[in-house]
């Protein structure tokens, strides 16, 4: 079992997909705090590695670029799972450093009520498990940490705050059920099912904080530009050739699609 050794400052886990267990999360969150490590035991771990790795496919699923001081072009490999959860630790990187930087914002306290401060600060937590988690299972292969740009958003605006998380959260919800048809193992699909469902509820939640009428969470009819469907009930779906673009205004690195998934 994962969780809280004798040093507070490290959390010890067996398998990557502990770090979705309330106690797990919370640990790694206080020790992410105190300047500490997660370390993943030497165990069997599958999840995000396929076949395709022993093929002579690029091991981190992307070439990355230099391309000044502030900012790298990044061609990621869709082709196989490796690349597919690099494109998901892409754009979960940039929620977690979004909701970091709305929880630490000078005026967190006097922008947000206290439901919208708990709702926040519970988005930020599941974000930061998503990006570790990701970051864990990857291992080696995982891409380098990306340069958000959120220079378009005021954090001391609380319309501007959540008109941008959701945004990020019905994008997010978009990719993943348009990733997942690409997947190839069965526990890699599993993973990302159960992160897509934790976007969902925060869409959800964040559209009814915005829209106080109580239908919001569930209209797809204004969710029709991320692929929803009103008319037969099912949600946004988005290739990740759409999906960038969209992404890309809050991302100062370049990315691109060298491989197409098939």
């Amino acid at each position: 079992m994962g969780g809280m050794g004798h040093d507070e400052r490290s959390v010890v886990v067996s398998r990557a997909d502990q770090l979705l267990g309330p106690a797990t999360r919370r640990g790694f969150l206080r020790a992410l705090g105190l300047g500490g490590t997660i370390v993943l035991l030497p165990t069997v771990f599958a999840a995000c590695r396929d076949d395709d790795v022993a093929t002579g496919l690029a091991p981190h699923g992307a070439t990355r670029d230099v391309t000044g001081a502030a900012a790298t072009a990044l061609t990621l490999d869709l082709s196989n799972d490796i690349g597919i959860f690099n494109y998901a630790y892409a754009l979960e990187q940039l929620e977690a450093a979004f909701y970091t930087q709305v929880v630490t914002a000078s005026g967190f306290g006097s922008t947000f009520n206290a439901a919208d401060r708990e709702m926040l600060t519970d988005i930020w937590h599941d974000e930061v498990g998503h990006r570790e988690f990701l970051k864990l299972a990857l291992g080696s292969a995982a891409i380098p940490g990306l340069t958000p740009n959120f220079g378009a958003v005021n954090f001391n605006d609380r319309n501007s705050v959540l008109t941008t998380a959701r945004t990020f959260e019905d994008l997010g919800v978009a990719a993943y059920n348009g990733a997942g048809r690409y997947i190839r193992n069965a526990n890699n699909l599993l993973m990302a099912g159960k992160i897509v469902s934790v976007e969902a509820r925060h869409a959800a939640s964040i559209r009814d904080t915005l829209d106080t009428s109580g239908t919001a969470f569930a209209d797809l009819g204004s969710l029709s530009a991320f692929g929803a469907d009103s008319a037969t009930g099912r949600d946004g779906a988005l290739a990740p050739s759409a999906v960038l673009p969209l992404a890309a205004p809050f991302i100062q690195d370049t990315i691109a699609i060298g491989t197409q998934p098939s």
